[in-house]
């Protein structure tokens, strides 16, 4: 039987946490699907598209054992969709794991079939967000240490035509 997880989240844009987190939790399951948002409530920088297309760019692993897919309905309808049994999340501090618990309990209760793993990320990783990213990038800061190529130079594309 194969063990397969999603790992949802927006990845807006993606980061070298993130793909800590996939790491780490490929260790722990056979495949994962890496479940992008559509959170227009969230305004993203990047389109669902560019996020997709990111992440594809700077993913290590090939299909099946890491796939990719767009999603913009319930989370644990989403699971379902992809056979899975289990969502990986990732929580670097007690702010993370207070809003992660929150989520599992509801997705638990939508569905008591599926699970949720909490995984911390590696120490390196502790301190990057998303949101402090497309800060750094913003202001014209070094990315080097917080993403992958692909990424950084697409944040630099879209941070030059917005000024």
């Amino acid at each position: 039987m194969i063990r397969r997880a999603v790992y949802p989240g927006t990845f807006d844009p993606v980061t070298n946490g993130h793909l800590d987190m996939l790491h780490r939790g490929l260790s722990l399951f056979d495949e994962i699907v890496i479940g992008v948002a559509d959170s227009p409530r969230k305004a993203p920088l990047f389109s669902l598209e560019e996020r997709i297309l990111l992440l594809k760019k700077t993913i290590p692993y090939p299909e099946p054992k890491v796939s990719v897919l767009g999603f913009s309905h319930l989370l644990v309808h989403f699971v379902r969709e992809t056979g899975a049994r289990c969502i990986l999340r990732g929580v670097r501090a007690v702010a993370d794991f207070d809003y992660e618990l929150r989520m599992a309990l509801i997705n638990q209760n939508l569905d008591r079939d599926i699970e949720t793993v909490f995984l911390m990320p590696s120490e390196n990783y502790m301190f990057i967000t998303s949101t402090a990213i497309r800060e750094i990038a913003e202001l014209g800061g070094d990315l080097s240490h917080f993403v992958p190529l692909p990424v950084e130079d697409a944040l630099r594309q879209k941070y030059s035509r917005r000024q």
